[in-house]
């Protein structure tokens, strides 16, 4: 089973002002494609592995061949990374959450407005390449923030939503501002998809 690219489901101007066309089009064609070649190239002969989805593998990671568990640590964890961050967002989507993610946001964070300071912190604090998440964690929301394209999966944890903080995902547009990216990135996205993905993985 080769890996394949994920369309978009809107187009690569569709985020702008807050994400820009030109950082959308080299993010998902070029960036993410590559991780998809570099996976597909990685499994390919390895039978055992080609037919595991990539939750799968990203959950497997100690138990492939030593060969090629970086390889899918970090082509694996990207195409997977980057798969949900194109699901969250959307130019028209629901800008609020609401029912019971909204209430388990307040009860864990105390408000909306902490769990977005929290989140950016997290983001802020990543040195370096990495992602800042909201995940279930034994059942509890939590904040964590991972390194290059690794995964909160591969730690026994449900990633909700994420933010990518490597440099290709704002750097044409923000330079080295990367807190003003992650203040404009809460205006892309959808809280419907996120809170259907709650709803699954609750």
């Amino acid at each position: 089973m080769a890996f394949k690219l994920p369309e978009l489901k809107y187009g690569y101007d569709a985020l702008e002002p807050h994400i820009d066309e030109l950082t959308m089009k080299t993010h998902h064609s070029k960036h993410h494609q590559t991780y998809v070649d570099n996976l597909n190239k990685a499994l390919e002969g390895q039978k055992e592995y080609e037919e595991m989805d990539i939750e799968e593998l990203l959950k497997s990671l100690d138990k492939l061949p030593s060969s090629i568990q970086t390889a899918v640590r970090n082509n694996g964890g990207g195409h997977y990374n980057h798969t949900l961050f194109w699901d969250i967002m959307g130019p028209d989507g629901k800008k609020e959450p609401s029912g019971e993610l909204k209430d388990k946001i307040n009860d864990v964070f105390g408000s909306m407005d902490k769990f977005k300071e929290e989140l950016k912190n997290a983001a802020l604090g990543r040195f370096g390449s990495g992602w800042a998440w909201l995940v279930l964690s034994d059942g509890k929301l939590e904040v964590v923030s991972t390194l290059n394209q690794d995964n909160p999966i591969s730690e026994g944890k449900k990633p909700i939503m994420g933010i990518d903080v490597w440099e290709h995902a704002y750097y044409l547009k923000y330079m080295n501002k990367r807190a003003d990216y992650v203040d404009s990135w809460w205006n892309t996205l959808d809280w419907e998809v996120i809170e259907k993905r709650y709803e699954s993985l609750k």
